[in-house]
C-alpha cells in the first residue's frame, strides 16, 4: 500500500483485530489513532510513498534469571504490551534514514559496514551493525526510510534499546522478503550492540523482544540457545504486571553493571573455566577460603546468586507451565531477595543516599502483604537504579499504582500485560 491507502486501511478498522490481540480490547481506539499519527508523521517527513509497511516490536520484562545470561545461565522473560512501532519503505539511496520521535534523524550510509569506535553508543552504530550482521549471515539488506515512535520508556528496564535493534532487523527481513527467524534477528541484534554499539550485553533482551510471550531461555550453548515458549496468560489468571520507575539516576552506572559479569567470570577463571556455568556449588563452597583472597567476598556472593538462580529458573518455568502461581510467585520473591542480598544490584555504592529501589520494594511488599492471593515483587532488570516489578491482582493494580505514585510521582507506575507476539509486521 502507499501511505494514503495504509492510513485509510487503519482508520477503517481493518487492523482492529490485530490491535485487540496485541494491546487488549480497551486500547484498540487509542492504538488506531497512534498508528495513524505515525503514518502522518512519516508522510510529513518522506512524502506519500509506495509499498509502505508498518511494524511493531514489544519491550520485555525479565521475570527471573537476574544477571545470569552473560555467564551462559538460564533466564525467564516475557514481552509486554508497550512497543516501538515503525512506518517504513525501501529505497535505493544506499542510506538508511530513521527518524525516531524525540530524536534527530539517523542517516547511515550502508556502503561501509565496518565498526567505528567513534560512533559507539549511538543509534547509527546499531543500524550499521544490523546490516553487517545480515550480510555476515548471507542475508540481503537494503536502504530504507522510516519513522518510529515508542512507549517502551527509555531507562525503564524494559529494553528500549533491544526493541530498537530488533525493529531494524524486523524491517530489513520484511523489506528484503527473507525468512530470517526471530532468534536470528535477536542474535544479529546482540552482535550489533556488542561490536558496533560497544556494549557487552547478553542475548536475553533481544530474544524476549523478538520472540514474544513468556519464554524460558538456556544459554548453555550461546550460539544455539534453547528457547521454550510457555503458554500462560497472565491477564486471564487475574494479574497485572506493574513496573515502578523510581526515577533513579542512571548516570555513571556502567561500572556497576560491568562489575557483575566481570566478578562472576573472575571466580570462573579461578577454577580454570570461562564462565560460571561450568562451576559447581560444591566446588565453590570448598574453595571459599582461597576465593576470598583471590576474588573477594562480593564475587563469591554474586557467584552463589548465579548458581542458585539457575536452578530457580527451572523451578519457576515448571510452576508456570502447571499454572501453580503460589510456587511461581514464591520463587519470584526468592529471586528478588537473592538479587538484593547476594547479587547486590539494588543500589550503587557510589551514592548510598539514593535507594529508591529499596524504598519501592518495601512499599510494594507492605501493600502486597494484604492480598489474599499469591503475589510478589522484585528488583527489575539490571538494577542499581531504575525499576521494580510487581505481580498484582488486576483488581488492585490501580490502588497499587496510586500508592507508588505518591512516593515517586505521577506516571511512575506502569500497569502492563504480557503480550503473546514478538516482532511482527502489522501490514
Amino acid at each position: 500500500m502507499n501511505t494514503s491507502a495504509l492510513k485509510a486501511y487503519i482508520e477503517s478498522g481493518k487492523s482492529d483485530a490485530k490491535f485487540k490481540r496485541l494491546y487488549g480490547a480497551a486500547n484498540v481506539a487509542f492504538q488506531r489513532e497512534r498508528y495513524v499519527k505515525a503514518i502522518d508523521k512519516f508522510t510529513e517527513l518522506f512524502g506519500d510513498c509506495e509499498d509502505v509497511r508498518i511494524f511493531s516490536v514489544p519491550g520485555r520484562t525479565e521475570v527471573s534469571g537476574n544477571h545470569t545470561d552473560h555467564n551462559r545461565g538460564r533466564v525467564l522473560a516475557a514481552s509486554i504490551d508497550l512497543d516501538i512501532i515503525a512506518v517504513a519503505a525501501a529505497d535505493d539511496s544506499n542510506t538508511i534514514r530513521i527518524k525516531s520521535e524525540g530524536f534527530d534523524m539517523d542517516e547511515v550510509a550502508i556502503d561501509n559496514l565496518e565498526p567505528d569506535p567513534e560512533k559507539y553508543f549511538t543509534s547509527g552504530a546499531i543500524i550499521k551493525g544490523m546490516c553487517k550482521g545480515f550480510a555476515d549471515k548471507g542475508y540481503k539488506y537494503t536502504s530504507f526510510h522510516a519513522y518510529t515512535t515508542s512507549n517502551v520508556y527509555k531507562g525503564s528496564g524494559l529494553s528500549s534499546s533491544a526493541a530498537f535493534e530488533v525493529m531494524v532487523g524486523n524491517i530489513l527481513r520484511t523489506l528484503c522478503k527473507q525468512k530470517v527467524s526471530d532468534i536470528e534477528v535477536a542474535m544479529i541484534s546482540q552482535f550489533a550492540e556488542n561490536v558496533f554499539f560497544g556494549k557487552p550485553c547478553g542475548l536475553m533482551d533481544q530474544l524476549a523482544c523478538a520472540v514474544g510471550g513468556f519464554i524460558a531461555i538456556d544459554f548453555e550453548d550461546p550460539a544455539n540457545p534453547a528457547i521454550e515458549s510457555i503458554k500462560f496468560d497472565l491477564s486471564k489468571a487475574g494479574y497485572a504486571l506493574c513496573i515502578v520507575d523510581t526515577g533513579g539516576n542512571h548516570a555513571d552506572l556502567n561500572e556497576d553493571y560491568a562489575s557483575v559479569p566481570a566478578e562472576m567470570k573472575q571466580v570462573a577463571k579461578f577454577f580454570g573455566k570461562t564462565v560460571l556455568r561450568d562451576v559447581s556449588k560444591n566446588d565453590l563452597i570448598a574453595s571459599m577460603p582461597a576465593l576470598r583472597v583471590n576474588c573477594g567476598d562480593r564475587a563469591i556472593l554474586r557467584s552463589l546468586h548465579y548458581i542458585n538462580e539457575n536452578k530457580r529458573v527451572l523451578l519457576q518455568t515448571e510452576a508456570l507451565k502447571k499454572h501453580d502461581l503460589a510456587t511461581f510467585f514464591a520463587l519470584v520473591k526468592e529471586s528478588g531477595d537473592s538479587s538484593f542480598k547476594f547479587l547486590q544490584n539494588v543500589y550503587t555504592t557510589k551514592n548510598v543516599n539514593e535507594q529508591g529501589l529499596s524504598l519501592a520494594l518495601e512499599l510494594a511488599e507492605e501493600y502486597l502483604s494484604r492480598m489474599t492471593v499469591p503475589c510478589a515483587c522484585r528488583v527489575h532488570g539490571g538494577g542499581f537504579a531504575g525499576t521494580i516489578q510487581a505481580f498484582v491482582p488486576a483488581a488492585y493494580a490501580q490502588g497499587f499504582a496510586a500508592l507508588m505514585e505518591l512516593l515517586f510521582g505521577e506516571g511512575r507506575c506502569h500497569i502492563l500485560h504480557v503480550r503473546s507476539e514478538g516482532a511482527i509486521c502489522i501490514i
